[in-house]
């Protein structure tokens, strides 16, 4: 059986196969009926490709951008070969602050653990904003971020909304009052309670999904 190269535990091969090694997260929103064929999606910070095979292969319109030159080239590698219909251009090499794609393009849009490299408040909200400028009115994106929620006593603030993490690491970090405050800017819902995993002693990882309002 393949190995996972995030680390865990090898997979089936049938299941592999059909999903990679998508999110567990994004894996709960496809079951609940959330992402449907056909549907256009992005994977904002979509790194190599790990949560884009279900996609590829399932008939989605799928699109990527990431900052890591590298790791688009092998997201259209990936394409060509599950789904070699799909153009090479749905894959740039952009930051999510300046995502080159129109107003409304997106039925979907997957953020999964890129929005905490933020720099500072302004930056997040940057990213925030421009992701929900190329989503339509009634899609969703769906987010997961590191926060400080239940670890308010051991991370430590290095300025601009910046924490050390008990693992090492350094991060913006989300709370919840940031990220109800943020939906209401946006004139967004929030279609799940915020929930987030606490990794013991080492990181609190947040999923936000939020749908925007019909026009």
């Amino acid at each position: 059986m393949p190995q996972d190269p995030d680390g865990f535990h090898p997979l089936p091969d049938a299941l592999t196969d059909t999903f990679g090694s998508i999110d567990i997260y994004l894996f709960d929103q496809v079951l609940r009926g959330r992402f449907t064929p056909g549907m256009r999606v992005l994977d904002a910070g979509c790194g190599r490709g790990r949560n884009m095979v279900y996609f590829l292969r399932a008939g989605f319109d799928v699109y990527g951008v990431d900052r890591d030159d590298d790791a688009v080239g092998a997201v259209r590698a990936l394409a060509a070969r599950l789904a070699p219909a799909i153009p090479q251009d749905h894959f740039h090499q952009a930051t999510l602050d300046a995502v080159p794609f129109p107003d409304g393009h997106f039925d979907r849009i997957v953020a999964n653990a890129v929005l905490h490299f933020a720099e500072n408040p302004p930056a997040f909200e940057a990213m925030v904003d421009e992701l929900w400028r190329v989503l339509r009115p009634g899609g969703i994106l769906f987010a997961r971020v590191a926060s400080s929620i239940g670890l308010e006593d051991r991370v430590r603030p290095v300025g601009d909304g910046r924490f050390v993490l008990p693992d090492g690491t350094e991060r913006f970090l989300v709370d919840g009052d940031m990220l109800r405050a943020t939906t209401a800017r946006l004139g967004g819902t929030i279609l799940d309670p915020i929930k987030t995993v606490y990794v013991e002693d080492q990181r609190c990882i947040t999923n936000w999904c939020l749908e925007r309002p019909a026009a």
